[in-house]
């Protein structure tokens, strides 16, 4: 793989008056996905974008959308978010009940599918589903608001789902979200993880697109837990 890690700026944290300008800064500064956050206001307190972001997003870059839905009854989205020209879809499994199927119209709509993993839901909740999975998504803040600090046990559970996932022989991607720094990717990278959402970190630094950089001189650098 040419460029196995992931940089996903997130654009909660962005300004969305200046959404093309934020874009072209993202794409400049080398990000690989962008990040959009889905909130309903009922799997979690918070209310944020939908389709019509995502389509004007993607009429403004060819980086892929790795669209993450706190939302309940995920499904109701997947053809809408299709159209909308997401390429990843991820949703949380508490907040539906045919977590299967829906992972199987995610892939059938041309998506990648993912599932994402609340700090406190255990890794047991994906295990039966591990063939139809394209990416785990682990919490390492509860969701809900940018800018929130990166819990440090979440460290062992990533450590713990990479392994889950090379004992299954899954080529899904381990990516991981909240309070995602200069200072904690390493060790998050270390543990495991190969993707990495990072919205605060990035768009309240004085140079936006430099801080992408700096986060993935981390790496470089050999930066582990």
């Amino acid at each position: 793989m040419a460029n196995p890690i992931r940089v996903a700026p997130s654009v909660l944290s962005a300004d969305l008056g200046r959404l093309a300008d934020e874009v072209q800064m993202l794409e400049g500064g080398g990000a690989d996905w962008i990040h959009v956050d889905v909130m309903d206001g009922r799997f979690v307190s918070n209310l944020t974008f939908g389709a019509p972001l995502i389509k004007a997003l993607r009429g403004l870059t060819d980086l892929p959308l790795d669209v993450h839905l706190m939302v309940m009854e995920p499904e109701r989205y997947i053809e809408p978010f299709a159209q909308a020209g997401a390429s990843v879809f991820t949703f949380h499994p508490e907040a539906t009940i045919h977590v299967q199927r829906h992972l199987a119209a995610v892939r059938e709509n041309g998506m990648r599918a993912g599932l994402a993993l609340n700090p406190g839901t255990p890794l047991s909740m994906v295990e039966e589903v591990m063939d139809d999975l394209d990416l785990l998504l682990i919490m390492s803040v509860n969701p809900g608001f940018a800018g929130q600090s990166y819990i440090g046990w979440a460290t062992d559970k990533i450590r713990r789902t990479r392994l889950l996932l090379d004992q299954h022989g899954s080529g899904a991607f381990l990516e991981v979200d909240g309070g995602i720094t200069p200072d904690t990717i390493g060790a998050a990278h270390g543990a495991g993880a190969d993707t990495f959402v990072a919205g605060s970190a990035i768009f309240s630094a004085p140079d936006p697109a430099a801080r992408i950089g700096e986060l993935r001189d981390r790496f470089k650098e050999g930066v582990s837990v």
